[in-house]
């Protein structure tokens, strides 16, 4: 899929702007294909009667399933001409999301810093993972590349590349 006139440049976003995904719904399935996929079998995730027996009382899903569905879910909120993720930092796993349990993803723009004569520029996003009750469960600052407008008349591999 390619970029459209509706995703955003970096410098079409402002500071303190907020948006919210859609939902989604973690299912078993997911978590059984997430695990053939990574090869974490931990029972914690796979093994009801292992689950039971602690403090969660049922399976979690993978912290990781969880961050990639959000990932997903925040793709188009917003759109957003993303080139790279350049880091997560101070990522935190609140709650456990379970079989069933529905997530959407908050994000706001911390700081936006342009690059490359505003070609590029490095957002800053606060990033939430919320569940079907408004709990956070996963939250944490990501770092993306994203696409600018750049200064008119000046080379894509101009000075200062």
């Amino acid at each position: 899929m390619a970029y459209t006139n509706q995703h955003h440049f970096f410098d079409d976003l402002q500071i303190g702007q907020k948006w919210e995904s859609s939902e989604r719904a973690i299912t078993g399935d997911d978590v059984a294909s997430f695990a053939g996929l990574s090869g974490d079998f931990n029972p914690m995730h796979m093994d009801h009667q292992f689950a039971a027996a602690t403090p969660f009382r049922q399976p979690i899903a993978h912290g990781l399933l969880v961050q990639a569905v959000a990932s997903g879910l925040g793709l188009s909120s917003p759109l957003v001409r993303t080139v790279a993720v350049i880091s997560l930092k101070e990522w935190h796993y609140r709650l456990p999301v379970f079989f069933g349990d529905t997530i959407k993803v908050r994000n706001q723009v911390l700081t936006i810093e342009p690059k490359s004569r505003g070609r590029r520029g490095l957002v800053t996003w606060k990033r939430e993972i919320i569940n079907q009750e408004g709990k956070v469960v996963q939250e944490g600052v990501a770092e993306t590349l994203v696409e600018g407008r750049g200064e008119k008349g000046v080379p894509a591999n101009g000075p200062g590349e």
